[in-house]
């Protein structure tokens, strides 16, 4: 009968037996009992026989049309005792119509009231073998052992994710759940919540002291911005009394009744750092989607496979994955096949500055929005590959943009980033460039000059979380090899946002844009970097400067200590959300802006790197370098003279 190698140890064939013979023993005592009470014909051979045949059928479909018996009996809630309820009801309504049929003598009120009864006890019995089950099968994995190594953790906050975290663990072999934990001393620190105690803390000592007294090995976060709000007080106290600190993930994977818990991980800085849910108008979103053929170039990357990964659950006809990146790009194919069976997609190598490789890619396919998140974007390396830097993100840009206009896409979302504001190096201001093309394409067909029906969008932001060869995955692998932690001024900071949440933002202005606008995004407040390498260091459960050391390396080539703020009253203006707003920015002249890109890419294609970059300062006055062997040509006379006539 058991199946201790199964999460359900009971099948649900068994569960659907045992659920009909219990209810059929509860109508058969009410049958009994009936006759006893009225010393009437109840028991008649005849009547007994239709009674029992009319609750074995109500009772077998009763169940199965509910799904009664596939339930994980260990996770029941009262959802399921209503599940039982109705299935039970379909029983009653058979006997009902029995007694209807075949004793007409019974009078309605007392036939009603048979019916009622028999509910009432089978709904008992129902549940009596339920609870009989699951006491054998506590019993039965204490006597093997499966609950002998499971962590004692205390779950934080009283609230209903909180109540819900310890229902779904009830049966985890990986975790027990010894009871709650609140902030201070209140009128429920002795009440029982779901049968567990409600701890308090205030001070470490306190923490110790229930670290002590329980056996402790963690704490459980069931809601993410309870982990954020506690983040320097509650988790330090933690990292100081040796306790773990966990968080259930903001979507849990629920199977079969059953929470994943292999789901429920260590806090990471990137919980920390995020900000509340965004609020995005995903039906609008959906809308605009559903059945499009959808272009992502740069496929592969950390924010162009994010991207994959949401349109993947938007309902699009044809999904185009465009990167020149093999490896990283065959991964995500993989992953897709894996994640996504269903979904229509193509993964194509090939680079976005080969006009050629485009203009196949739209030839065959004709994709009707477009996100163009191809670039080079290490500020370091393209400080000292400024040629490279022009070739793939402005023209390679430009060719993604004309091949939308020639294919006639009705849409073209570039991804630009905060580092084209006042840039101060050479990604910044390639990333600046190509924006003022896209701008002036959009605005020319707009005017009516060029012709074309592309909408072209462009979003900036700042720093996403973890995304490929960024700080925090650097500084996570330079703690596991001991150290030290390398940052490059005690003072520099940088705004952050995970992908996700960037990704999400990037639809919703896709989503929102009427015309050729520029949208930038409220990045909220910048981290100090050198404060979160040492919260990276605690909550590896090392000490910062002892275990692990911070050095300064000084400022890169090209890198500012403060990135810009994007959005401000003077550089923005509101849109209806309010995180989203549309940069003000000078207009260029498309021919201006196209003749530009062409001398540009001459010089970058023929490696004239000083005349290259001067025209980038020419074009960008703003563009003042920090840091970098380009300062010398901010006080070259050509962009002297421009600065002066801006």
């Amino acid at each position: 009968m058991f199946n201790y190698s199964s999460e359900n140890y009971l099948r649900s064939t068994i569960v659907l037996t045992i659920d009909t013979i219990t209810s059929l023993i509860a109508s058969g005592l009410v049958a009994i009992l009936v006759s006893l009470l009225a010393g009437s014909s109840f028991l008649a051979d005849r009547f007994l026989m239709i009674w029992m045949i009319s609750a074995t059928l109500g009772s077998v479909i009763g169940f199965y049309a509910t799904g009664a018996h596939k339930l994980v009996i260990r996770f029941s809630t009262l959802r399921d005792l209503a599940r039982l309820c109705l299935a039970t009801g379909v029983k009653e309504v058979f006997l009902l119509m029995a007694i209807s049929l075949f004793e007409s003598s019974m009078t309605a009120r007392i036939g009603v009231t048979i019916v009622f009864t028999d509910f009432l006890v089978s709904i008992a019995g129902l549940l009596l073998t339920r609870v009989i089950m699951l006491t054998v099968y506590w019993l039965s994995m204490r006597r093997r052992g499966r609950f002998d190594n499971r962590r004692r953790v205390l779950v934080y906050a009283i609230g209903n994710k909180s109540a819900s975290t310890l229902t779904r663990l009830r049966a985890s072999e990986h975790y027990n759940v010894v009871g709650f934990l609140v902030y201070g001393y209140s009128d429920i620190k002795n009440n029982l919540l779901m049968g567990k105690p409600i701890f308090h803390f205030e001070t470490p000592d306190d923490m110790q002291r229930l670290r002590q007294q329980h056996a402790l090995d963690g704490i459980i976060f069931a809601y993410l911005p309870d982990a954020r709000e506690e983040q320097n007080r509650l988790i330090p106290i933690c990292q100081k009394v040796g306790l773990k600190t966990f968080i259930v993930p903001e979507i849990d994977e629920v199977r079969d009744g059953k929470l994943n818990t292999g789901s429920i991980r260590n806090i990471r800085i990137e919980d920390l750092l995020g900000r509340q849910e965004i609020n995005i108008n995903m039906k609008e979103i959906r809308d605009s989607m559903t059945g499009k053929t959808v272009l992502v170039t740069g496929a592969a990357g950390s924010i162009g496979s994010e991207l994959c990964r949401q349109l993947a659950m938007l309902g699009i006809g044809h999904l185009i994955m465009f990167d020149n990146a093999e490896t990283p790009l065959h991964n995500v194919r993989l992953e897709f096949e894996d994640k996504f069976p269903a979904l229509n997609f193509t993964p194509i190598i090939g680079d976005v500055r080969n006009m050629d490789r485009l203009d196949f890619v739209f030839r065959k396919y004709r994709p009707q929005i477009v996100f163009h998140a191809a670039a080079y974007k290490h500020v370091p390396l393209m400080e000292e590959n400024p040629c490279e830097a022009v070739l793939a993100n402005v023209l390679g840009s430009r060719n993604v943009a004309d091949k939308c206009v020639e294919y006639e896409s009705e849409k073209m979302v570039m991804i630009s980033t905060d580092k084209a504001v006042n840039p101060t190096n050479i990604m910044g201001c390639t990333k600046r460039l190509a924006e003022i093309y896209v701008q002036s394409l959009g605005l020319s067909i707009e005017k009516g000059i060029t012709r074309g029906k592309t909408t072209f969008v462009t979003t900036r932001f700042g720093n996403v979380l973890g995304s490929n060869g960024s700080v925090i995955p650097r500084f996570t692998e330079q703690i596991e090899r001991g150290g030290p932690i390398t940052v490059t001024h005690p003072d520099i900071r940088r705004f952050f946002m995970t992908i996700p949440e960037a990704c999400r933002l990037v639809m919703e202005a896709a989503t929102m844009a009427t015309g050729t606008q520029i949208f930038v995004f409220d990045m909220g407040t910048p981290v100090k970097i050198d404060d979160l390498a040492r919260k990276m260091i605690s909550l590896a459960g090392f000490e910062p400067d002892v275990d692990i050391t911070v050095e300064y390396t000084g400022l890169r080539p090209g890198e500012k200590l403060y990135e810009e703020v994007l959005a401000t009253k003077e550089n923005t203006l509101p849109t209806d959300h309010d995180r989203i707003y549309k940069a003000m920015v000078r207009d260029y002249e498309y021919s201006t802006a196209s003749s530009t890109i062409d001398r540009l890419r001459d010089h970058a294609q023929k490696v004239e790197i000083e005349d290259m970059v001067i025209l980038m300062k020419e074009t960008v006055p703003e563009f003042i370098s920090k840091h970098s062997v380009f300062e010398k040509y901010d006080n070259h006379p050509s962009v002297l003279k421009v600065k002066e006539q801006a």
